[in-house]
């Protein structure tokens, strides 16, 4: 590990597994920050491709920290335990950061000392071309609980956290394969506002074979995340009701589904599950 004299105001972490091809770049975007004061943590997830090599080049620049696949979740969540800042920032190893993006949101947070989260505006890339989001991915700033949960609006490439904001919420729920991100925003933007800086300073990739939000399914996941948040007690009456209205329309949906699959037995789970509440 980096020995530091003085803890660094940003600590940046990176999850990654078999992105060799990719995260150099993605490395090179943060090492290309004008806001200087960070550490650079990278969590390599059991990585079997030349992850290891591609690090090692980078020296003392970086933390490189190794584990047994298990996840994003866990490797995020191994990252914050090793974090040493109060403002924790997030990039997937297939994203980019603009130069700005660190200065940016830690000016942000310096301004509103009660503000516990805020991302960024994004440029979107698919099979290498800029590609415009659609209404239904517009962000929103505050209370946006009802906006996130028919899709995940909030990108963890994205985001800036007050460190203890985990402390409130809890980490990401490693049990999760998918949607971990939809899941945990929604625990945060039930009970806190989620600032947006309304300029794009990350670069969001995708179209490449192994994104997790290309996985068939996900759906399922978010359901439960949407049980976890109403079972917790913790939304009010008006969140309550949007998050079962939401719950039933995606079980529906997804146990329609699984009836043309011919998987019965979870057809019927849904469909009970809707129903319940």
């Amino acid at each position: 590990m980096i020995k530091r004299s003085r803890k660094p105001a940003v600590s940046v972490i990176i999850p990654t597994y078999n992105r060799g091809w990719i995260l150099r770049e993605a490395v090179d975007s943060v090492l290309a920050q004008d806001f200087k004061d960070f550490e650079l943590i990278v969590v390599d997830d059991g990585s079997t491709d030349d992850t290891s090599d591609v690090l090692a080049a980078y020296g003392r620049n970086i933390v490189e920290l190794r584990q047994t696949n298990r996840g994003v979740s866990a490797a995020r969540n191994r990252g914050i335990a090793a974090a040493s800042a109060r403002l924790i920032a997030f990039l997937d190893s297939d994203d980019l950061w603009k130069p700005q993006k660190l200065s940016r949101q830690v000016d942000f947070f310096k301004s509103d000392p009660d503000a516990l989260i805020c991302q960024t505006e994004e440029i979107w890339i698919r099979n290498g071309k800029r590609v415009n989001p659609k209404k239904r991915h517009l962000k929103f700033s505050g209370m946006i609980f009802k906006h996130c949960l028919g899709l995940c609006l909030v990108s963890p490439s994205a985001v800036m956290v007050r460190r203890e904001l985990f402390d409130h919420v809890g980490l990401f729920d490693e049990s999760l394969p998918a949607c971990e991100d939809y899941d945990l925003w929604l625990r945060v933007s039930c009970r806190y506002p989620v600032h947006l800086l309304d300029e794009p300073l990350i670069i969001k990739r995708g179209g490449h074979a192994d994104q997790l939000s290309k996985a068939a399914g996900l759906d399922r996941y978010r359901i439960a995340a949407i049980k976890k948040n109403i079972d917790s007690g913790k939304l009010s009456e008006s969140q309550t009701r949007a998050a079962v209205r939401t719950l039933k329309e995606k079980c529906i949906i997804y146990a329609g589904g699984c009836r043309k699959r011919g998987r019965e037995k979870e057809a019927q789970y849904y469909e009970d599950l809707a129903s319940k509440y």
